[in-house]
């Protein structure tokens, strides 16, 4: 990923966040997401100098159009930082679900992450994502029975972590 494809990411994330998590979160709640204002937070992080997350981007072709975003780094456990990885986001154009995209940053995170030698990555996803839940649980991952709550526009939202070994 580059500075210059921020803005194409928060497209693709506020997308994704719109198209995923219809009936899963308050729809005033996502309506109320800002392409401008997620461009400017990805510019902020990815120029901060303590930054320590991957980015990575699928492209439709080498320079082509960007169709999806993952970023990966240390598993945050409260302020603390651990030895494991955690898949912090992947997002995918709706138009390209299905077509191998999120498969493909998926397995290029893991990759990167076992070749980093952390030994676990975990995530997090919507308890209600049935389709994201299943994506993972395909890729390998398995929710280790710990939930959080997510607030969304006043409302909880549970969360299940998942996990898979990667030594």
């Amino acid at each position: 990923m580059t500075l210059a494809d921020c803005g194409r990411v928060a497209e693709i994330r506020v997308g994704g966040w719109r198209a995923a998590y219809r009936a899963l979160m308050p729809q005033t709640y996502l309506d109320g997401l800002s392409v401008a204002a997620d461009a400017d937070r990805h510019r902020a992080r990815f120029t901060a100098a303590d930054r320590v997350a991957v980015d990575l981007v699928a492209e439709r072709e080498p320079g082509g159009e960007v169709t999806g975003w993952a970023c990966h780094g240390p598993y945050r456990d409260g302020e603390v930082r651990t030895a494991d990885a955690e898949l912090y986001a992947i997002y995918v154009a709706p138009e390209h679900y299905g077509t191998g995209v999120g498969r493909a940053l998926l397995a290029e995170s893991v990759r990167r992450c076992a070749e980093a030698g952390h030994p676990r990555m975990l995530l997090w996803v919507l308890k209600g994502n049935v389709r994201a839940r299943r994506f993972y649980e395909r890729a390998g991952f398995s929710a280790d029975g710990t939930e959080e709550p997510f607030e969304a526009g006043g409302v909880p939202v549970p969360e299940v972590r998942y996990t898979r070994e990667l030594t």
